[in-house]
């Protein structure tokens, strides 16, 4: 008869056994992380504002006047780098037929991608409280102001709290941010599927694939012209989404320049990465004991 202990610990390893096939089998865990970054994006957008960075209202940088309609206002920048990345996917999954599992992670990536960049922007944008360019604009500063001394918010007479919260949220830029994510995963794809970072693959293919980035280069200019960001704020905002966009992408598709660049990984496969099958495993162990040997060899010599 096992003793009790044993039998509690055999059933505690069974039941983690089997939580642990499950999270390997499925996207359980993916989802239930997802659902948590939306929760986080849902609560800042409700309860949290930005930090007041006083300001000098003769501040050149600050002056510039503030657009009341925007190039690309943020419904479109959702329609551009959300929605109209996902009707290519469900366009491409109807043509192609690629499969469930390669449909399925295809999107999955996709919506990992805009909703951890989304909520990355919106905390660094809370936390570091950088005025925008037309923050002046916003603040309408009371009359009589000292405009070569350090102020706070309280000159402000804006009566709008939403433009005014707003003016604090400069760094980074979430229009270039988000457009670099959507777009960015999109080309990403693009690439892999067309394996343009294979040799001797064609120019109409490469121009193809690095359209969406071009767009994406486009949305975020027009936060330039329309005065609500600077080239710093655009640019780490640009790199904030190429960067979640491509970790996103690499968690379910090889390497640009693998040969099986176009299939996704299986989900058995740790953490979203291919693993070396056992004999590669093996070879390398093989390996590396070769060359500990001969290092001890002519070391002894």
């Amino acid at each position: 008869m096992p003793r009790n202990g044993s039998a509690a610990g055999s059933t505690q390893t069974g039941v983690g056994g089997a939580l642990s096939q499950f999270s390997r089998q499925s996207y359980a865990v993916d989802y239930i992380a997802l659902g948590c970054l939306v929760a986080g994006w849902v609560l800042i957008q409700l309860f949290v504002h930005p930090f007041h960075r006083m300001f000098i209202l003769d501040n050149k940088s600050i002056q510039f006047p503030f657009a009341v309609v925007e190039r690309v206002s943020v419904v479109w920048s959702i329609v551009y780098a959300g929605l109209c990345p996902f009707l290519i996917f469900v366009l491409w999954a109807a043509m192609f037929r690629p499969g469930s599992h390669k449909v399925h992670v295809t999107v999955l990536g996709f919506f990992v991608t805009l909703i951890l960049t989304s909520f990355l922007t919106d905390v660094i944008k809370n936390v570091v409280g950088r005025p925008r360019p037309d923050f002046i604009s916003r603040c309408i500063p009371r009359k009589g102001t000292p405009g070569d001394i350090l102020v706070a918010w309280t000159v402000c007479t804006q009566t709008n709290d939403h433009i005014l919260q707003e003016g604090w949220r400069s760094f980074p830029s979430g229009h270039s941010s988000f457009s670099f994510a959507g777009l960015g995963y999109l080309a990403y794809f693009f690439s892999g599927q067309m394996h343009v970072f294979r040799p001797r693959a064609d120019l109409g293919r490469c121009l193809l694939a690095f359209v969406p980035m071009l767009c994406a280069l486009m949305v975020a200019i027009s936060r330039l012209n329309d005065y609500r960001h600077d080239i710093y704020d655009v640019t780490c905002g640009s790199i904030l989404g190429i960067l979640v966009s491509y970790f996103s992408y690499r968690r379910y598709y090889p390497p640009l320049c693998s040969v099986k660049c176009d299939i996704p990984h299986d989900r058995k496969d740790a953490d979203g990465f291919s693993r070396l099958a056992a004999d590669e495993e093996q070879q390398l162990d093989d390996m590396e004991g070769e060359t500990y040997r001969l290092g001890e060899q002519e070391t002894s010599h």
